[in-house]
């Protein structure tokens, strides 16, 4: 976590700006590596808690090119579940009723997610991304 702490300082002070495609910009550095001794654990920079599981189903998920939820959710994995869902509301009209992260919402989205577990035809129709990470992968 030090070797990565000081990279972000060093981008701050020695950093330059560049434009970039979505117009927002990056601050970057040439040539910088950052090493780690992977025999002491793996290492995640992160300052929030990782969910290795999740982390491992949702990486087999991209490589096998999927872009449908369904087996996250099978697997526990809620990381992409909002945004099906929140596609789900959208085409239902349903989107202005339910005010986003409420607990009516929340108590909904985990009825679609109970859905999505049981019902494949449901889940084939509205668990599905779109072109999202997997895909774009295993092209």
């Amino acid at each position: 976590m030090r070797q990565y702490l000081d990279l972000l300082k060093d981008i701050k002070t020695n950093g330059v700006k560049k434009n970039d495609r979505t117009g927002v910009g990056t601050v970057s550095v040439f040539g910088r590596q950052i090493r780690f001794d992977l025999s002491k654990g793996f290492p995640a920079v992160t300052t929030k808690k990782l969910p290795i599981r999740s982390v491992i189903y949702e990486l087999l998920w991209f490589l096998r090119g999927d872009t449908n939820i369904k087996y996250l959710v099978d697997n526990d994995v809620p990381i992409w579940n909002e945004w099906a869902y929140q596609y789900y509301l959208e085409q239902k009209g349903l989107d202005k009723k339910l005010s986003r992260y409420s607990d009516e919402w929340r108590a909904e989205m985990e009825k679609f997610v109970a859905k999505m577990k049981k019902d494949h035809s449901f889940a084939r129709k509205w668990g599905e991304l779109g072109p999202i990470y997997g895909k774009q992968w295993v092209r």
